[in-house]
Protein backbone atom coordinates (compact mmCIF):
# COMPACT_ATOMS: atom_id res chain seq x y z
CA UNK A 1 0.00 0.00 0.00
CA UNK A 2 1.16 3.09 -0.95
CA UNK A 3 2.42 5.87 1.64
CA UNK A 4 1.36 9.24 -0.05
CA UNK A 5 -2.29 10.25 0.27
CA UNK A 6 -2.76 10.73 -3.54
CA UNK A 7 -1.41 7.29 -4.69
CA UNK A 8 -3.99 6.05 -1.43
CA UNK A 9 -6.76 7.24 -3.55
CA UNK A 10 -5.47 6.52 -6.59
CA UNK A 11 -5.40 3.06 -5.43
CA UNK A 12 -8.83 2.91 -4.55
CA UNK A 13 -9.86 4.58 -7.40
CA UNK A 14 -8.19 2.36 -9.63
CA UNK A 15 -10.33 -0.89 -8.18
CA UNK A 16 -13.39 0.55 -8.24
CA UNK A 17 -13.33 1.50 -12.07
CA UNK A 18 -12.05 -2.38 -12.58
CA UNK A 19 -15.00 -3.80 -10.71
CA UNK A 20 -17.35 -1.50 -13.06
CA UNK A 21 -15.12 -2.29 -16.17
CA UNK A 22 -15.56 -5.80 -15.36
CA UNK A 23 -19.46 -5.57 -14.71
CA UNK A 24 -20.22 -3.87 -17.99
CA UNK A 25 -18.15 -5.71 -19.82
CA UNK A 26 -19.78 -9.26 -18.46
CA UNK A 27 -23.05 -7.40 -19.47
CA UNK A 28 -22.01 -6.41 -22.77
CA UNK A 29 -20.71 -10.30 -23.38
CA UNK A 30 -23.99 -11.53 -21.68
CA UNK A 31 -26.40 -9.82 -24.29
CA UNK A 32 -24.17 -10.62 -26.99
CA UNK A 33 -24.64 -14.19 -26.52
CA UNK A 34 -28.21 -14.13 -26.08
CA UNK A 35 -28.20 -12.40 -29.58
CA UNK A 36 -26.09 -15.57 -31.27
CA UNK A 37 -28.23 -17.89 -29.42
CA UNK A 38 -31.29 -16.51 -31.13
CA UNK A 39 -30.09 -16.17 -34.11
CA UNK A 40 -28.71 -19.39 -34.00
CA UNK A 41 -32.22 -20.51 -33.39
CA UNK A 42 -32.97 -19.24 -36.32
CA UNK A 43 -36.09 -16.96 -34.47
CA UNK A 44 -36.29 -13.64 -35.98
CA UNK A 45 -38.71 -11.72 -33.66
CA UNK A 46 -36.84 -13.19 -30.49
CA UNK A 47 -33.09 -12.34 -32.64
CA UNK A 48 -34.97 -8.55 -33.31
CA UNK A 49 -34.92 -8.03 -29.43
CA UNK A 50 -31.90 -9.22 -28.73
CA UNK A 51 -30.70 -7.07 -31.49
CA UNK A 52 -31.98 -4.14 -29.49
CA UNK A 53 -30.89 -5.11 -26.47
CA UNK A 54 -27.31 -5.88 -27.68
CA UNK A 55 -26.74 -2.83 -29.87
CA UNK A 56 -28.01 -0.35 -26.56
CA UNK A 57 -25.45 -2.42 -24.50
CA UNK A 58 -22.44 -1.84 -26.70
CA UNK A 59 -23.04 1.74 -26.97
CA UNK A 60 -23.27 2.10 -23.29
CA UNK A 61 -19.94 0.24 -23.13
CA UNK A 62 -18.45 2.79 -25.48
CA UNK A 63 -20.55 6.08 -23.67
CA UNK A 64 -18.29 4.74 -20.13
CA UNK A 65 -15.39 3.90 -22.11
CA UNK A 66 -15.11 0.24 -21.97
CA UNK A 67 -15.12 -0.48 -25.35
CA UNK A 68 -12.90 1.84 -28.43
CA UNK A 69 -16.02 3.05 -30.50
CA UNK A 70 -14.46 1.44 -33.87
CA UNK A 71 -14.46 -1.59 -31.90
CA UNK A 72 -18.27 -1.04 -31.21
CA UNK A 73 -19.08 -0.17 -34.59
CA UNK A 74 -17.39 -3.72 -35.81
CA UNK A 75 -19.28 -5.52 -33.58
CA UNK A 76 -23.04 -3.78 -34.54
CA UNK A 77 -22.41 -4.74 -38.42
CA UNK A 78 -21.06 -8.11 -37.70
CA UNK A 79 -24.56 -8.47 -35.69
CA UNK A 80 -26.54 -6.90 -38.07
CA UNK A 81 -25.34 -8.98 -40.96
CA UNK A 82 -26.10 -12.52 -39.14
CA UNK A 83 -29.76 -10.74 -37.98
CA UNK A 84 -30.49 -10.24 -42.16
CA UNK A 85 -29.46 -13.76 -42.75
CA UNK A 86 -32.56 -15.01 -40.40
CA UNK A 87 -34.23 -13.47 -42.89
Amino acid sequence: MPNIKSAKKRVLVAEMRNARNRAEKSALKTAIKKFEAAAEEGNRTEADGAFKVAVKKVDQAVAKGVLHKNNAAHKKSAMALKLNQIG
